[in-house]
């Protein structure tokens, strides 16, 4: 790997860093007080504020006044907690645009334009503390949040080779994780709103000239033609020039491939293809996967105040809970896509059970809170191996719709989720709802096939022609020794770099029992 290469992943990590920060700043909604004043009294107020409002109007009757101000802080609160709803709206427009856009004009513009929107947003929520206005910007954040997680997990991807491209997303996820962990400490340190808002800002502001460092995608260049850039970044040094060159020729045989497969099937209509059975049942798998994992994630994240124990704690180890994930890569490797998704959904599900019937019976909020946030990492590795694995369900001439429809089904999960807990907290609904979609969810993997090891389907047949389990003779994951005279209707790739570009990590062979 070449400077240029660690130079990417280095600044890469900043906006993802970043976009913690104002994913999660619902949590802490009604920690931190704000005075709105709309001309007759002030809306939002602290339990002083209360008491020196009730005292500066003694001639009033104190009941009456007391009724006033909290039906006035009700409406504020109620209207602020709904930000968390127009946040994940925000994410699902950013969805449907943000791939063309950047497509388009190119991922580094379209990332640099976001960040910039991202910290402008968090800067004027600290001087406008309005409900109204602070349910416009939380939309505009979260469309500004989907482009920049699109972006960089794109460039991260694309700047690395076929065999370790399941590590930048890895690495990604993870400094998220230390962006949860550090609004913890920012929520914990700060007083006031304009306090906190500014210290979420400021930071941002500051790195946003190191933004437009970052180097463009390589296949971006290459399709719109810009290889004097390409040339620019060859010459940095012998180890990028030797480096850009191995990535190029991999980009080049994708596109070759992928312009080949589009010519032979124009002629077939997108609904022929959607027609198949094995398409159709793979769709509502992946989609109620996708909803599953979103109601338990989301749920679990908004809702750590509730558990309780302290806001600040529960955050930052909420943070801390997904850093294992690092190991993602790893078990990828030993177990296979559908057995590791199988066991990951499963003990989420078991989790957030064990979760529900400990905070009933036995009330201990540290207990709760570890096995709600144990579910909470399994459903979030099963969420990245997911977007891996949608990719080598579906065949090349539908893939892009097929993980589109999948990933539009996941955000209408965090909006449901949003909108049914607007406020984050944990009901007895709830809490069964976040723990038996995922172990549903794991029943259905039964029906998807095992694809690491094996070519990337490019036709329905492919996909048809795909191993699945056979539940009679079903065997542990880690079993070694393959049933004699028997071999799988996929194998290995026909030529190395189609091996490499079926699975990002090693070529493994799925073994059979």
């Amino acid at each position: 790997m070449g400077s240029l290469q660690r130079d990417v992943y280095l600044r890469l990590s900043l906006p993802i860093f970043f976009t913690a920060f104002l994913f999660f700043v619902d949590v802490f909604i009604e920690t931190k007080s704000c005075h709105v004043d709309t001309g007759d009294q002030l809306l939002n107020f602290t339990q002083e504020d209360k008491e020196n409002y009730i005292s500066q109007r003694s001639l009033e009757p104190r009941s009456n006044i007391t009724h006033l101000i909290n039906e006035s802080v009700c409406i504020v609160e109620s209207s602020f907690s709904y930000g968390q709803a127009t946040y994940m709206t925000g994410l699902l427009i950013g969805s449907i645009i943000g791939g063309t856009l950047s497509d388009k004009y190119g991922k580094k513009f379209l990332l640099v334009c976001s960040s910039v929107l991202h910290s402008v947003v968090a800067l004027l929520t600290a001087f406008f503390p309005y409900a109204l206005f602070y349910l416009s910007v939380r939309c505009m954040a979260g469309i500004a949040c989907c482009a920049i997680h699109i972006c960089t997990y794109s460039l991260g991807v694309e700047w690395s080779i076929p065999k370790y491209r399941i590590w930048p997303t890895t690495l990604l996820s993870f400094i998220f994780s230390l962006g949860m962990m550090a609004l913890a400490a920012v929520a914990y340190l700060t007083t006031g709103w304009m306090q906190f808002h500014l210290a979420l800002a400021i930071p941002q502001i500051l790195c946003l000239p190191l933004y437009f460092s970052i180097p463009e995608s390589p296949r971006w260049l290459l399709l719109n033609k810009r290889m004097h850039v390409l040339e620019d970044y060859r010459n940095r040094s012998p180890e990028d020039r030797q480096y850009l060159d191995l990535l190029l020729d991999s980009e080049g045989n994708e596109s070759q491939k992928a312009n080949k497969e589009e010519t032979d099937c124009k002629k077939v209509s997108d609904f022929t293809h959607f027609k198949s059975p094995t398409i159709l049942l793979r769709l509502f798998v992946m989609s109620f996967i996708g909803i599953a994992s979103a109601l338990t994630y989301y749920g679990i994240c908004f809702s750590v105040g509730s558990f309780g124990v302290d806001i600040y704690l529960a955050q930052f180890f909420s943070g801390l809970s997904e850093s294992p994930s690092l190991l993602l890569p790893l078990l990828l490797a030993r177990w296979g896509r559908r057995p590791f998704s199988m066991v990951s959904l499963l003990l989420s599900g078991t989790g957030c059970l064990l979760s529900l019937l400990v905070f009933k019976f036995c009330e201990i909020p540290a207990l709760v809170m570890a096995l709600a946030l144990t579910g909470k990492l399994c459903v979030q590795a099963t969420t990245c191996v997911s977007l891996l694995y949608g990719i080598e369900l579906f065949p090349t001439v539908i893939r892009q719709k097929c993980v589109g429809l999948v990933s539009l089904c996941y955000r209408v999960g965090c909006i449901v989720n949003a909108v049914v807990a607007p406020k984050g907290g944990v009901s007895l609904g709830a809490m069964i709802c976040y723990s038996s979609g995922p172990i549903l969810g794991a029943g259905l993997c039964l029906l998807l096939p095992e694809t690491s090891g094996i070519p990337l389907p490019d036709t329905v047949q492919d996909c048809e022609k795909q191993p699945t389990l056979q539940l009679g003779s079903f065997c542990p994951p880690w079993s070694s020794k393959p049933k004699p005279n028997q071999e799988p209707a996929f194998t290995e790739a026909k030529d190395p770099e189609s091996q490499l570009e079926s699975n990002p990590i090693l070529p493994v062979k799925f073994p059979e029992c």
